[in-house]
């Protein structure tokens, strides 16, 4: 006859009081009731568990080998399903993230940092890249959500607005125009420009073009390195580059960051979150609700999700 999880816990809490009168009450069940189940649990196992007598109640030596195993199965059972609800409420699992700027600062760092703090057993996988090739891993399934600067026209599933960012220039430390407050479009025109092949790169390029024009730019220096090697560079006096305000969380050696404004004022370029509706992962779940709590104007915007 199979066993009952229920019995193997009566049977424990009998075993821990000593009394079926305090363990039932501790059961919140008739000692009777206890009296009874117990009796049928020895029967289905064909030994005597209990040695009942006027001073209590106590294990015998099957009893206790029973109740020994009887305690494992038990504690394996609850831990199996508290990681099973976790992993059902997304506070558990993986989460693959694609990333399209710094860490060093600013609100993709915080937003990672407050959801390691709150969901600690969530394994989270960064994954570096441009935007067209973070949303071509969305759209394969090879990542659950990517923050990406700027809308992207391939992706018509579901996004959300962020925050937006403060572009920047990172000049060589002796550059003249560290000199001032802030650099407009026009002083980056005959600059050596370097352009990293990933993150928002791209966008960058396509920006200064969108402010100046295409003529009398220098060639863009392009790299396919990381922002860190790339600022190593402007260090040394390779180029200037441009950049988020996340990037300025770090300092480097050699190297100035300033705004880049036009006549409006600062230049942004504004974030989103990306991913599949069909996503069934359930640490996704969680990492979105945070966004919306975080950014609760921007994603009440009409037609941002």
């Amino acid at each position: 006859m199979p066993l009952e999880l229920r019995e193997l816990r009566w049977a424990i809490t009998a075993s821990q009081h000593r009394s079926l009168r305090q363990a039932a009450e501790t059961l919140s069940i008739k000692q009777s009731t206890l009296s009874r189940r117990l009796r049928i649990l020895e029967y289905k196992l064909g030994v005597t568990l209990f040695k009942r007598t006027n001073g209590g109640t106590r294990p015998t030596i099957e009893g206790q080998e029973f109740l020994d195993a009887a305690q494992r199965i038990v504690d394996q059972t609850e831990a199996m399903t508290a990681r099973v609800k976790n992993r059902s409420r997304g506070e558990s699992g993986r989460l693959t993230i694609g990333i399209h700027t710094s860490l060093s600062a600013g609100n993709l760092r915080a937003t990672l940092l407050e959801h390691r703090h709150r969901f600690p057993d969530v394994e989270t996988h960064l994954v570096d890249g441009l935007s067209d090739h973070l949303i071509s891993d969305l759209a394969s399934s090879a990542i659950d959500v990517a923050f990406v600067a700027e809308p992207n026209p391939r992706w018509s599933d579901k996004s959300l607005l962020l925050w937006s960012e403060r572009v920047v220039a990172a000049l060589p430390a002796n550059h003249p125009l560290t000199g001032r407050d802030v650099v407009h479009w026009g002083e980056l025109r005959r600059e050596p420009l370097l352009v990293s092949q990933r993150g928002p790169g791209p966008e960058f390029h396509k920006l200064l073009i969108s402010k100046m024009g295409g003529s009398d730019l220098c060639p863009p220096l392009r790299h396919d390195v990381v922002l860190d090697r790339l600022l190593s560079l402007v260090g040394v006096s390779w180029g200037i580059l441009l950049a988020l305000e996340s990037a300025t969380g770090a300092a480097y050696p050699g190297v100035t960051f300033r705004e880049v404004h036009d006549a409006e004022g600062p230049t942004r370029l504004s974030f989103r979150a990306y991913w599949r509706e069909d996503n069934c992962n359930p640490s996704l779940r969680p990492l979105l609700d945070l966004l919306r709590e975080r950014y609760p104007d921007l994603s009440a915007t009409p037609g941002t999700d």
